[in-house]
């Protein structure tokens, strides 16, 4: 006999795949490449694995038991039911109803001990139903979740920040832990409560029907909202003429699960670290600029380099000493000015502004020191043909064929630069 392979189902992750068709850019398109589809690959990205080694924060899970101890700790520290016998104060013992104790309330109607009696009072309840509430959230592929939240850590152990820190205008590094958003249910819990008399009974259901429609759980861990529509009160005798009086209610409890599997299988990363920046400011030898020009003059003997830096576009070396005024120099290649310019025709903008004067020794302003941008697309500085200063304007020529398009009346067109504003 032929063993005939099964057919294995695909995923929907793979069905998903399937239908999608990646973005492929005309062959001239500047600034594109043709990688095709990138969900589907088959490499891991190893970026994303970050470990947890040494880390407090461990992955996020929360079970049905933790929704049944949160009950557990409202009944015995919350609404704590007491009654008074025998003119004692006594403290209902709370328990939960296990598949055995469970079977023996439903055939004789109580609860007995090992030894026989009957228990009472007592409160016992058992989970009944679990039904998922699709109308709060949906994680989109329950196998590869992409809905998550994440939380940021104050403090990182690996990155201490002090008081020297802030003197050094140096912020701390944060770190970001993610989740999967968790799946909302409903539970049901059937409960019942025993006493020996109906006062007793009473202020049990007095005191649980108060803490009915609130958050039940311990406030350290985990708290779900409970609600009670109604109460069942019945009244047993028993062969040897022991009374019990009873009440049953439904307990309902709106909840969420995030299961331990599914944090397993989380694509993106479960832990990751804020961008950090390193910024260079203009820094002297000698701590002061009256002692620039003296080491520039020393550097000019030894027959070194000095590096004239026009702008952060534009850096060329020569042997050139600056002689003029280091504040002025200084304060003009820190200016950035941003100006909109105006829509003239599909190849033409203009700015309303003029250009600022480069201190003397430094070159004159020119067009190279300006850069512009059309909808938040760079203009490369080969699509640009010209950009000139006449009197309180500026006029931007393109070349809409290098470019790939050209201006429109709506667009916005920004430029960058030594703009006199």
């Amino acid at each position: 006999m032929i063993n005939k392979k099964r057919p294995t189902p695909k995923t929907q992750r793979q069905l998903s795949i399937e239908r999608q068709e990646p973005y492929i850019p005309p062959a001239d398109a500047p600034g594109f490449s043709p990688t095709g589809n990138p969900n589907d690959a088959d490499q891991p990205n190893r970026g994303q694995h970050v470990s947890f080694k040494d880390d407090t924060t461990k992955p996020y899970t929360v079970s049905i038991q933790d929704i049944d101890e949160a009950i557990m700790y409202y009944f015995q520290n919350v609404i704590r039911p007491t009654v008074f016998q025998n003119g004692e104060r006594l403290v209902v013992p709370v328990i939960y109803g296990s598949p055995e104790k469970w079977k023996s309330f439903q055939k004789d109607g109580y609860y007995r001990d090992l030894q026989g009696r009957i228990m009472a009072p007592l409160i016992m309840f058992k989970r009944n139903t679990i039904t998922k509430d699709r109308s709060l959230n949906n994680k989109l592929d329950a196998n590869n979740p992409h809905n998550v939240a994440i939380v940021g850590q104050r403090y990182s152990k690996k990155n201490e920040y002090s008081k020297f820190n802030l003197l050094n205008n140096q912020k701390p590094n944060k770190t970001y832990y993610t989740t999967v958003v968790p799946d909302h249910l409903t539970i049901t819990y059937d409960c019942v409560a025993f006493t020996y008399y109906n006062d007793q009974l009473n202020k049990i259901v007095e005191a649980i029907e108060y803490a009915s429609d609130s958050y039940w759980g311990n406030p350290e861990r985990y708290k779900f909202k409970a609600t009670i529509n109604s109460f069942n009160t019945t009244t047993d005798l028993s062969e040897n003429g022991e009374r019990i009086v009873k009440s049953a209610f439904t307990l309902n409890i709106y909840g969420y699960i995030i299961p331990d599997t599914i944090q397993k299988s989380l694509t993106t990363s479960r832990k990751f670290s804020e961008t950090t920046k390193v910024s260079f400011g203009l820094e002297t030898t000698g701590g002061g600029l009256d002692n620039f020009e003296l080491n520039t003059q020393q550097t000019l003997q030894q027959k070194t380099g000095i590096a004239n830096i026009i702008d952060s576009q534009n850096i060329t070396n020569n042997t050139t000493v600056i002689t003029g005024d280091i504040g002025n120099i200084s304060g003009y290649l820190s200016i950035n000015n941003q100006a909109t310019g105006a829509y003239v025709d599909p190849v033409t903008a203009v700015f309303a502004y003029d250009w600022i004067a480069a201190p003397a020794p430094l070159p004159p302003t020119n067009s190279n020191q300006f850069i512009f941008f059309v909808n938040g697309q760079l203009i490369e500085k080969s699509a640009i043909v010209s950009f000139t200063q006449g009197t309180n304007i500026s006029t931007l020529v393109i070349d809409s064929a290098a470019l790939g398009f050209g201006f429109e009346s709506g667009d916005e067109i920004i430029g960058i630069g030594k703009f006199d504003i």
